[in-house]
């Protein structure tokens, strides 16, 4: 169905430009051209709904023309993926290549070079040849690079976007080719986003092979330590699967310490003596970030220790792997322990700040009830100044006397009212002082 979409929009397409050239009428080329963009976005977003290998098969079954028009309709960003799948004749008609090549930094491959573990970009599948890599790593790879790099090593490789739906007890597994497959998390912290970012890794044998949909401070960390790694020391795919983890745990104990300064700054701002509700909500604001942060950080080292678990007993660990696996454990649970801190400093801070809303709130009541306490005896007044009877009694003076002088007699009232409910209070403070100091020592 999808060819005989595409086939008859080409055919429209050809039609058009035929007419546009035996019949030119006045504003028939901007008629020309806005049906010419109509077909076009038509078979583009036809093509967009079709995977890279069903493409190539329509541009197998079309003549030259049409091939190099439906070509020129691809994204350059599926250009590849389509390349891929084409054959070599066929592709290098159309993009003038005899093999395809690799998304930009998508693949990097690590090598033993005197010594040392050297990583390089992979331009093409030619770059594979004569290489015994420990490990390759494969960032934003196209279902089609995936294929040919498993192909070539002859190992499934999985979309790690698609594994974040597996149950925790299948993330972890040995197939039946004695392959072991793992699938973790790791912690990518920007500010104001944190998330977690799933990565899939799969060891058929001696090589680690490595897929992710981001890039991770953890991977750029790993790779400038290989790079200033002693001579000598080996690293197999099983030392960087490890390497990968503890620089994990590190980078999360990184982020603690982030949590435990914003937490403290939170917190000075928490325990001065005043506080408004616009500060009070702001304060709230990060905190809630920072425990958002803490949990994801606890879900993921949770989830390293998992992962590490299953090493171990999977016993494909030798006996320095062993030593440095067990104190990327011990590593994680005084990071347990420092999240658990985190957390009850973190129920303090917003209890706290919830006080102080509740106390501005109680300051603005207290204000409307000495408000209230000073206007009653006025309201009084006033409601007897406006009885007949204070007019029969003051029918000899002249009316603007009386009444200033009521006026003036009622603000005396709530002026009196005022000193006296602001002396109590004044009282109240002076006597709750010394008990609060003798409750202190």
């Amino acid at each position: 169905m999808s060819r005989e979409a595409i086939a008859e929009l080409l055919r429209k397409q050809r039609l058009v430009a035929g007419l546009s050239q035996t019949a030119r009428k006045s504003g028939q080329d901007v008629v020309d051209s806005l049906v010419h963009r109509q077909q076009a976005a038509e078979l583009e977003a036809h093509l967009n709904r079709m995977t890279p290998e069903a493409i190539a098969a329509v541009l197998e079954t079309l003549d030259v023309s049409d091939a190099k028009v439906l070509w020129q309709s691809l994204r350059s960003a599926r250009t590849s993926d389509v390349a891929w799948f084409l054959s070599q004749p066929l592709r290098e008609l159309l993009d003038g290549t005899s093999e395809p090549r690799f998304g930009e930094n998508r693949i990097t491959l690590y090598e033993r070079v005197d010594g040392r573990v050297r990583f390089r970009q992979i331009r093409s599948a030619a770059d594979l040849q004569g290489v015994t890599p420990v490990w390759i790593d494969l960032l934003e790879a196209s279902p089609a690079e995936r294929r040919l790099i498993g192909a070539h090593y002859g190992v499934d490789l999985p979309d790690p976007g698609e594994e974040t739906d597996l149950e925790v007890s299948t993330r972890f597994q040995v197939d039946e080719a004695g392959a072991i497959r793992l699938h973790s998390n790791f912690l990518l912290d920007r500010e104001g986003a944190s998330r977690s970012v799933p990565v899939a890794f799969a060891i058929p044998g001696q090589i680690l092979f490595s897929l992710r949909n981001e890039e991770l401070p953890v991977f750029r960390l790993l790779r400038r330590r290989l790079a200033t790694l002693p001579i000598g020391q080996q690293q197999d795919c099983i030392d960087l699967l490890i390497a990968l983890y503890g620089a994990d745990v590190e980078y999360s104990a990184d982020s603690l310490e982030d949590i435990y300064r914003t937490l403290g700054k939170a917190g000075r701002h928490v325990l001065s003596e005043t506080m408004t509700d616009q500060e009070a909500a702001s304060v709230l604001s990060e905190i809630a970030e920072e425990e958002d942060l803490n949990g994801r950080i606890r879900s993921n080292i949770m989830d390293t220790q998992r992962a590490i678990n299953f090493l171990m007993q999977a016993r494909t660990l030798q006996k320095g792997q062993a030593t440095a696996v067990k104190q990327i454990l011990r590593n994680i649970d005084s990071l347990n322990s420092h999240t658990a801190f985190l957390f009850d400093k973190i129920n303090f801070l917003m209890d706290a700040t919830i006080g102080f809303i509740n106390i501005n709130q109680n300051k603005r009541v207290s204000q409307l009830t000495i408000f209230g306490l000073v206007f009653m005896p006025i309201n009084i007044l006033s409601g007897m100044g406006g009885m007949s009877e204070f007019s029969m009694m003051t029918a000899e003076i002249p009316w603007p006397l009386a009444y200033g002088g009521f006026l003036v007699g009622c603000l005396f009232v709530g002026w009196l009212t005022f000193v006296l409910i602001r002396r109590g209070e004044i009282r109240r403070l002076r006597q709750s002082r010394p008990n609060a100091l003798k409750s202190r020592s």
